[in-house]
């Protein structure tokens, strides 16, 4: 936990993520990256030099298996003293019955960041905080290369001026695997996705294209972010002095 908040920290104090009197949505997919992110921001609140305040957000996209799909995710923003709300969609109707999309994906992904945007425009939030982490930004850095044919990835915030709020990532400097350690070590609840597609995409192709390439080149998720911060790439703050990579980086 300690090591996992020291570097979210350091995100949050990088980019100026979090402001004094901030009200931060997180957004809860009843994943692991965003219990944890959770999890961390819970442990900051505390003593965080700029107080904030949390509200957890989950989006329903109306799955038929999905009944109580976030019971336990509600219980453990009981526990941590964290407000936390429900969106209702009809996204699964829509992406899987009426447009019978071949690839899936990116239409229902787009439907939930928008049903997500707009609760957290609702309740007044001036912070929505999603659970991207380092090996994220590594595979979207990959498929941008490799399908799109640019340099390029999400930022760690991005402003949505017509909404009145913006979207942080605290995790980016977070490895997924010690994220999963905290997960395990601290029994967070993970609620497995019952999408028909779920695993099927193309990040998971990336993601597993880095894994290979780890196991022979240790580090190189970590290069690959320090690349896009000393090159200014899409938000990403160009040049990290060596002793702030050496603690970021390890």
């Amino acid at each position: 936990m300690e090591k996992l908040a020291s570097l979210a920290r350091q995100a949050m104090e990088r980019y100026g993520m979090i402001r004094s009197g901030d009200l931060v949505a997180v957004g809860l997919s009843g994943g692991k990256d965003s219990a944890a992110l959770l999890t961390v921001l819970a442990h900051l609140r505390r003593f965080y030099p700029e107080p904030f305040e949390l509200c957890g957000i989950s989006v329903d996209p109306g799955f038929p298996d999905g009944e109580g799909m976030f019971d336990s995710t509600a219980a453990f923003c009981r526990s941590l003293g964290v407000e936390y709300r429900v969106v209702k969609t009809d996204i699964y109707s829509v992406v899987f019955e009426e447009r019978r999309e071949k690839n899936p994906c990116s239409l229902c992904a787009k439907m939930r960041r928008g049903a997500l945007a707009g609760e957290a425009e609702q309740i007044g939030a001036d912070r929505l905080a999603l659970g991207h982490h380092m090996d994220d930004a590594a595979a979207t850095f990959m498929m941008s290369l490799t399908l799109g044919g640019r340099i390029g990835c999400f930022s760690p915030v991005t402003v949505y001026e017509d909404r009145g709020f913006s979207v942080i990532r605290p995790l980016i400097y977070c490895r997924e695997r010690e994220i999963r350690a905290l997960v395990r070590s601290a029994g967070l609840p993970v609620v497995k996705s019952p999408c028909p597609a779920d695993g099927e995409t193309e990040r998971a192709e990336a993601a597993d294209l880095l894994r290979e390439l780890d196991r022979k080149h240790r580090g190189i998720y970590a290069r690959i972010v320090g690349a896009m911060e000393r090159a200014g790439i899409d938000g990403w703050h160009e040049g990290c002095r060596k002793e702030q990579e050496r603690k970021i980086f390890p």
